[in-house]
């Protein structure tokens, strides 16, 4: 079977998942890597046995004329890289955050569009064996009527002024952080389990003074039927895990019938409705790379896509009512008030 040839653009701290995850597919060869530090890109090409590495991504795209573009790069570099891309028709995958703004989003959707090239948001938390696991329960009726679902956001990697310096240091200057970053995968998990919010309402701030975004907040989504959902970030404390950053906090969800709960080591629990005591839910997951292999099993799943075996979720438009519902999240906070979708 021929190969999907995969070139990447980027060669920091997250994109090394990535890299490890593409090694792993069996439908996929690495043909290049990309970055504009030299050292690092050739760092990276030795490291995920990469047969080429570049420092300027057009000159690599035109050279290797790659089946799919990885860009795993900040925010910032988004709406260039994406232009090369698509002027080029190369099926693109995009790192999270998505651009800098819902604008420039909406932008490199229409641009994409145009080119009638697929253009798709590295969202892997959906994907994180203990989500995908939820969502089989709740489809089964495990908890009956389901009535609410709270996220409590506990990474503890956000004191003092070296937070974030010595992994991702762009966090550190980013305007809108907390939501813009990290809570724009809860919103893509709870509209995964309860389907599309209808109202938020949101209080964000700023607890450690050493970075320019908000760190901390609560976000309240009202979908339809009374159904809620809940979100509870601060990136100062912490929860009890082996591995904090492995599901980043803990999670339940309430039903007429029961309650599951997630704990911080990636274990599921049931609680039947009017019972005290847990039973554990058995799922299958791997502890390698991200949050259980949740890269790998987002970049198979666009690899199934291209090869004709299935459906894609999380394409550029798709990505976008993320994105609104974001900007309704600052606009609430900003203004005091419960925001209407």
């Amino acid at each position: 079977m021929k190969k999907l040839r995969v070139a990447t653009i980027g060669a920091g701290y997250f994109s090394a998942f990535h890299h490890d995850a593409w090694q792993r597919i069996p439908e996929v060869e690495l043909v290049g890597v990309c970055d504009r530090d030299p050292a690092k890109a050739e760092a990276y090409a030795e490291r995920f046995a990469v047969p080429s590495w570049h420092t300027d991504p057009a000159t690599m795209l035109d050279e290797l004329r790659p089946d799919l573009v990885d860009i795993a790069t900040p925010p910032a570099t988004h709406a260039e890289l994406i232009r090369l891309t698509m002027a080029r028709r190369l099926p693109t995958i995009c790192q999270k955050a998505f651009c800098r703004s819902l604008d420039e989003a909406e932008e490199m959707v229409g641009v994409a569009e145009a080119a009638g090239t697929l253009l798709v948001v590295h969202e892997n938390f959906r994907f994180e064996p203990w989500h995908m696991e939820i969502k089989r329960q709740l489809e089964a009726g495990r908890i009956g009527e389901v009535f609410q679902a709270s996220f409590r956001l506990r990474p503890g990697d956000g004191q003092g002024p070296r937070a974030y310096l010595d992994r991702q240091p762009y966090f550190q200057q980013m305007g809108r952080f907390l939501v813009h970053e990290t809570a724009i995968h809860f919103i893509d998990v709870f509209r995964f389990l309860l389907g599309e919010p209808e109202a938020v309402l949101a209080r964000l701030v700023r607890l450690n003074p050493a970075i320019a975004g908000e760190d901390a907040g609560v976000i309240l989504f009202e979908f339809p039927g009374n159904r809620r959902a809940l979100f509870d970030g601060n990136r100062l404390v912490d929860h009890p895990a082996r591995n904090r950053r492995l599901t980043m906090g803990e999670l339940l969800v309430e039903g007429d019938e029961g309650v599951i709960r997630l704990d911080g080591d990636g274990n599921l629990f049931h609680r039947a409705f009017g019972a005290n005591e847990e039973t554990a839910i058995a799922h299958e997951w791997q502890d390698t790379g991200f949050a259980g292999d949740s890269v790998r099993a987002f970049q198979q799943h666009v690899v199934d896509h291209l090869l004709d075996k299935g459906e894609i979720v999380n394409t550029g438009r798709d990505y976008l009512a993320n994105l609104r519902i974001e900007e309704a999240v600052y606009r609430s906070s900003a203004e005091g008030r419960l925001v209407r979708l």
